[in-house]
């Protein structure tokens, strides 16, 4: 029988055993690792720690590098979920959860995805964001409640993300969503993660031990930015959100993004201003129907219908606009 402790912290228990048991579960895990060269960084001149950190820094691209495989065959598969109306939701705790949360955050500006398309789930809900919710990332319980209620489809992709790869809340997330058929990656920063093998696609970016012991807000959050950057923006890629490497389907919500999208118009097409903001008039502002109509060169419905037909994607829509070559 459970005691009130362990249903308190999601089936496991409490006490100087559990502890135990804990700590030499950290003991084995890289990011965990003390490293004694550096027991006296505190001694140094601020010049000598900032040259180590950005040293420390300047290992993980190359880690993320070593996964570039592991990562494309999860964006392909994201992608083929998405262009069925599938969503991508990120699920973590602590840093994890943060950096799942403000990836989601940054897509509806950049890519002009609905507020539903791409949803962060952090462990203890929106106001983990700025205070620890004690307990929180020890439940996977929790994570399917979070899950249940965003009504998660065999449609939609769940990346677990977790430095440690042994986060209860990441790991149940991607079991939770892979029993419902979903598509599901595992992101984590130690190599043989749980989280990992939970899902169907693991990445896992072996940064190595810490600056600071145990705090993977430095290389492993770094190394998971790396990666959440990749897998939103190249599926956004292949979903057609962009024209070569213009974002043509930026929302123009204030006076940097409306004069954002008149030089991505002008970069895209070559048009005079005067050109340029009679389109984008005429398209009540969308950029890439803009272009459609500038390059095409169709009129703004015509542009619209087109875009709806080629599902979003410029070049597809071009090709059609194009006239016929004569024989």
């Amino acid at each position: 029988m459970s005691s009130p402790h362990s249903a308190r912290n999601g089936g496991r228990p409490d006490g100087p055993r559990a502890h135990d048991d804990l700590r030499a579960q950290l003991d084995v895990l890289t990011t965990e690792a003390f490293r004694p060269e550096l027991a006296e960084i505190d001694r140094l001149p601020t010049l000598d720690i900032a040259r180590i950190m950005n040293g420390e820094d300047a290992t993980v691209a190359a880690a993320v590098a070593a996964e570039l495989p592991r990562i494309a065959a999860a964006i392909d598969a994201t992608a083929e979920r998405a262009a069925r109306g599938g969503r991508l939701i990120y699920a973590g705790a602590g840093t994890a959860g943060r950096l799942g949360v403000l990836d989601a955050s940054e897509c509806p500006p950049t890519f002009n995805t609905g507020p539903d398309e791409v949803i962060g789930l952090i462990a203890g809900g929106p106001g983990a964001l700025v205070t620890s919710v004690e307990g929180a990332e020890d439940s996977a319980e929790l994570a399917g409640a979070d899950l249940a209620a965003v009504k998660v489809t065999a449609d939609d992709t769940v990346v677990g993300i977790s430095a440690s790869g042994r986060t209860p809340y990441a790991i149940g997330a991607v079991e939770h969503a892979r029993a419902l058929g979903a598509l599901t990656i595992g992101l984590s920063c130690n190599a043989g993660s749980a989280l990992a093998a939970a899902a169907e696609h693991g990445i896992e970016v072996v940064v190595g031990p810490e600056l600071l012991t145990g705090s993977t807000r430095l290389k492993a959050g770094t190394a998971q930015k790396l990666v959440l950057n990749m897998l939103s923006t190249i599926t956004m890629i292949r979903r057609g959100k962009t024209y070569g490497n213009l974002m043509v389907d930026v929302r123009a919500s204030n006076a940097k993004l409306r004069a954002r999208s008149r030089r991505i118009v002008s970069l895209a097409t070559g048009a005079s201003d005067e050109e340029i903001e009679a389109a984008l008039t005429a398209t009540d502002g969308e950029v890439k129907n803009a272009i459609l109509t500038l390059l095409g060169p169709v009129d703004a419905p015509t542009a619209a219908r087109l875009l709806t037909a080629s599902d979003g994607h410029l070049r597809t829509a071009l090709r059609h606009a194009a006239p016929p070559r004569p024989l």
